[in-house]
């Protein structure tokens, strides 16, 4: 078997956009992968174009090979922009195992250790503000079964924050903590926003809510940063999403930087990277979350993932996104009891509907975590859960 054609598609998904990789062969099977950026969708494109050459002809079995070469033949390494075209191409060659052969992606990976995984949501406060806004989504949310979800309460704060802008966050917090109870657990996110002193500072004033973890508190071009936070932090320290690949990784668990690692198996260079970082963290007692905001194929990636790796802890999703993630992909997310249903179908398990993906083409979408626009942002149709057992 040879990949004989590489495609890309760049989507619009309202509040980024999602780019999927598919690859051809001579015997007719193909593969998707997903490799969503977020902001640089077309220098991504542009990389896929030109890795392009270097698979053309060959066996899309040789995954491992293959993926070793590129990244070797590649002089300059590393980033986000090489690694999310990687990750994109090995993820589709991993769906075309899957269908060679018949079987989930797990089942190559070394067989399933669990069927399902515990979620935690985000994107359940599309559209609030004030605390009060935030517990009322906060009810809701739990009254579907969810038992853990995640936000960014910062607003506009960006490496200090102002005591105005810290009692806000701490009023968000309290206020959902509240309303949902001391069992619910809460996980908060910067988006690698603060300097050390403040993100030790708003680490003590929530640690009264005891959240589950304080997410990439520092920003991720500074790894010591990390390791200080974490070191002093009343709060368990995650991070890992703009970390690349498994040498940085090594470099992020060496020095101690986090209590909880997230790679983001869309920018580490794809699920067999992403299972060595945790074999990685796993030998330092780390667990893993693999950070997933993003579409359907890096979703049913990670669950295929998240069934092998002994040190999984939790599972990220979208609570609610456009009507339209429904129709561009027959993706089957099956929810019970606050966990997710990991699917036994042969590759990924999942198929892409190309001409509903025109119907969405690229928009340029800026970056809003440091404008206090998170909340504002509205799903283009209904917002939707597309969970069955929601």
């Amino acid at each position: 078997m040879k990949i004989t054609d590489i495609k890309v598609f760049v989507t619009d998904a309202f509040r980024t956009n999602w780019t999927f990789v598919k690859l051809e062969t001579d015997e007719g099977l193909y593969g998707y992968g997903e490799a969503s950026l977020g902001t640089q969708e077309m220098a991504l494109s542009g990389c896929i174009e030109d890795i392009k050459r270097l698979i053309i002809g060959r066996n899309p079995l040789e995954i491992e090979k293959m993926c070793f070469e590129i990244y070797r033949d590649i002089y300059w390494k590393g980033g986000p922009v090489l690694m999310s075209a990687i990750s994109g191409i090995e993820m589709a060659m991993w769906d075309i195992a899957g269908k060679n052969f018949n079987c989930p992606v797990y089942a190559l990976l070394g067989g399933k250790m669990r069927d399902r995984v515990r979620m935690y949501a985000n994107a359940w406060f599309s559209g609030v503000k004030t605390p009060e806004e935030f517990a009322t989504k906060a009810k809701e949310t739990v009254s579907l079964g969810v038992t853990a979800m995640k936000w960014d309460p910062f607003g506009k704060a960006h490496l200090t924050i102002s005591n105005a802008e810290l009692g806000q966050a701490v009023n968000i917090v309290g206020a959902v903590r509240e309303a949902v109870g001391p069992h619910v657990d809460l996980l908060i996110e910067c988006h690698g926003r603060f300097n050390p002193y403040t993100a030790l500072r708003i680490a003590h004033e929530l640690a009264e809510f005891k959240p589950m973890l304080l997410e990439e508190p520092c920003p991720p071009d500074n790894f010591a940063a990390m390791t200080e936070v974490r070191g002093r932090s009343p709060i368990p320290i995650s991070g890992g999403e703009r970390v690349y690949g498994k040498f940085d990784f090594s470099r992020y668990l060496e020095m101690k930087a986090v209590d909880i690692a997230q790679p983001d198996i869309f920018h580490t260079g794809g699920i067999m990277e992403s299972k060595k970082i945790a074999a990685m963290a796993e030998a330092k007692h780390i667990p893993v979350s693999f950070h997933n905001p993003s579409g359907p194929i890096s979703n049913a990636a990670i669950l295929q993932l998240a069934a092998c790796v002994p040190n999984f802890l939790i599972h990220e999703i979208m609570l609610t996104d456009g009507a339209f993630r429904k129709n561009i992909s027959d993706e089957e997310v099956i929810y019970e009891d606050g966990y997710i249903i990991i699917s036994d179908k042969p590759g990924l398990g999942i198929e892409i509907n190309e001409d509903e993906l025109e119907k969405h083409p690229y928009y340029p979408r800026n970056l809003r975590h440091y404008t206090g626009d998170l909340t504002d942002i509205r799903p283009k149709g209904d917002s939707v859960y597309y969970f069955k057992g929601l």
